[in-house]
């Protein structure tokens, strides 16, 4: 990367980081506290009734659930965010208008909201101690999911951000793909305990292999292989980011 490129994308980045932290109580501290009432509520009503992988508690078992989708959702919202603000008041032409490659403006945006899903994945992680005994098995697999499926949905959303030329198309990519897909990737349940048809239907959620993998990193345990969920997670995210650089590439929607 030449030196201009790197400064350029540092700068980038730095715009980026700090968009989302000086208002960190709506970005970071909002997220975190939905998940927190999310344990509090569904710990309160299922712990008693819900049994999974034999001896883990349901509110153990809930955890790693949430951190994932909150990791996944603010990842999303971030990068789409930002561009779809930056199209509708116009000052992308800022961004554009410097001698900045597309990989580099990918890799700013992107890098930017891993680096918030992280943030706001860990500070889940935090709160939710004092409320359940969890273990971690494997760190590594844990790190693993949460990098690569904070970078798919930091991808999906510059695609979401490029594609939309209002705040309703955006609202509408996040409410019929992104909320569905996370809600019915088994946050908040087991795949076993769904009929086979629907366990079959799962297998097709990229998600699933996202929050599935995740948890495995804690408990050792998870509902399909974690190398099949690795595999599955690693070839969605090379798919999205050839497709966010190709449409990057030919300026779409972005240049005239």
């Amino acid at each position: 990367m030449r030196e201009g490129g790197l400064t350029g994308f540092r700068t980038l980045f730095y715009k980026e980081v700090l968009r989302f932290w000086k208002v960190g109580f709506q970005t970071v501290a909002a997220p975190v506290l939905t998940s927190v009432l999310f344990l509090l509520i569904f710990s309160h009503v299922l712990d008693r009734h819900v049994t999974v992988y034999g001896d883990v508690a349901y509110t153990a078992f809930l955890v790693p659930g949430l951190v994932m989708m909150s990791l996944l959702q603010n990842a999303f919202a971030n990068s789409s965010s930002s561009l779809i603000q930056s199209k509708i008041t116009g000052n992308i032409i800022f961004v554009l208008l410097p001698p900045l490659s597309y990989r580099e403006f990918y890799a700013a945006y992107v890098l930017a909201s891993m680096l918030r899903a992280l943030f706001v994945g860990t500070g889940v992680l935090l709160v939710s101690v004092p409320f359940v005994d969890l273990p971690v098995a494997s760190p590594g697999w844990v790190i693993a999911f949460a990098v690569m499926g904070s970078a798919i949905l930091g991808s999906l959303g510059v695609i979401a951000g490029i594609w939309a030329d209002k705040f309703d198309q955006l609202a509408a990519f996040q409410n019929f793909l992104i909320m569905p897909l996370t809600m019915l990737s088994g946050v908040f349940y087991s795949i076993h305990s769904l009929p086979q048809v629907w366990q079959d239907v799962s297998h097709v959620n990229p998600f699933f292999f996202m929050i599935d993998g995740f948890r495995y990193g804690f408990f050792g345990q998870s509902d399909v292989s974690p190398w099949l969920s690795l595999m599955v997670v690693g070839i969605c995210f090379v798919l999205l980011a050839v497709l966010t650089l190709a449409m990057l590439a030919r300026g779409y929607k972005l240049r005239a």
